[in-house]
């Protein structure tokens, strides 16, 4: 049984997104954000360490803003990803803005996370129930890793599209992760809208919480020297978390255990999707599911 299990929480991008830290929007009480609820949820499921990956560029605020908050509820520590930090013999191309990608974000963090940890983005809502068997699942496993999914129907919202990883599951296992990047009332379409394609609403599918062992650095770091060499020219090129784990699955190294969380997955995809989501989340509190927080 591993005694420590850690939260990586993806949060280099928050500033990009929200148009600066101090303008993130509360959701709930107090002024509170999603990744408030994400960490409490976290800590009483058993985590004992948050560790944050951010830029350099926006450290103070999201210190100010979310760190000082979270520093008192569990161990908290930061990595930073930036995009010149690259393996030896890789040198940044001039000019190059955009991130590497979520499997390089979790790269940053080997020399900081040394015990099983989850990985979850940090503007999205996942619920307790999914931290719980995440922390099950940790606690006790020694080699493979795991995911924690959900039902398509739960994920969507009303106001637009959605880009969802729609998985193949066999025996309990994940056989597959396909991206589906437009999806509307659980069809999705691959031709601007020609045609539509209808999925089942219980598909499962990936919100990217995922369960990995510190030997995933090890998989992650050759796989990024092997990207690197054929699209480091690239300038919207990105090395992506599931694309990592995919090529695992797909090689026989590792297996990768699905969980399903029953609840009902927030996010705020589109700006109008905020009073619905926030008043979910007060409905919450209000119900006592956040006391203390």
């Amino acid at each position: 049984m591993n005694e420590h299990i850690t939260l990586v929480v993806m949060a280099a991008g928050m500033g990009s997104r929200f148009g600066g830290l101090k303008q993130i929007a509360p959701i709930g009480k107090n002024g509170k954000i999603l990744l408030d609820y994400s960490v409490y949820d976290a800590v009483k499921a058993g985590f004992d360490k948050v560790v944050f990956v951010i830029k350099h560029a926006i450290e103070e605020d999201f210190k100010a803003v979310i760190g000082k908050r979270i520093e008192k509820m569990v161990k908290t520590e930061y990595v930073f990803q930036e995009i010149d930090r690259l393996p030896d013999g890789f040198t940044c191309p001039p000019g190059r803005e955009k991130p590497w990608g979520t499997a390089h974000a979790i790269l940053c963090c080997q020399d900081t996370v040394k015990e099983p940890f989850a990985v979850i983005n940090a503007d999205d809502f996942y619920g307790k129930s999914a931290f719980r068997q995440m922390a099950d699942f940790l606690r006790h496993n020694e080699s493979d890793y795991g995911m924690v999914g959900f039902r398509l129907v739960n994920t969507l919202t009303e106001n637009g599209s959605v880009s969802r990883g729609v998985c193949e599951i066999q025996n309990g296992k994940l056989k597959s992760v396909t991206e589906r990047t437009k999806i509307v009332d659980c069809r999705y379409t691959e031709d601007d809208g020609a045609t539509w394609i209808a999925l089942p609403p219980d598909t499962v599918v990936s919100m990217n919480l995922w369960g990995l062992t510190p030997d995933f650095f090890a998989y992650a770091q050759e796989g990024f020297k092997r990207f690197l060499a054929e699209k480091i020219d690239q300038p919207k090129s990105e090395y992506y978390l599931p694309s990592v784990i995919s090529s695992l699955i797909e090689s026989g190294e590792k297996q990768v255990e699905v969980m399903i969380a029953e609840e009902k997955w927030y996010g705020v995809t589109y700006k109008e999707d905020k009073d619905s989501v926030s008043a979910a989340i007060i409905q919450m509190e209000e119900d006592g599911l956040y006391e203390g927080l």
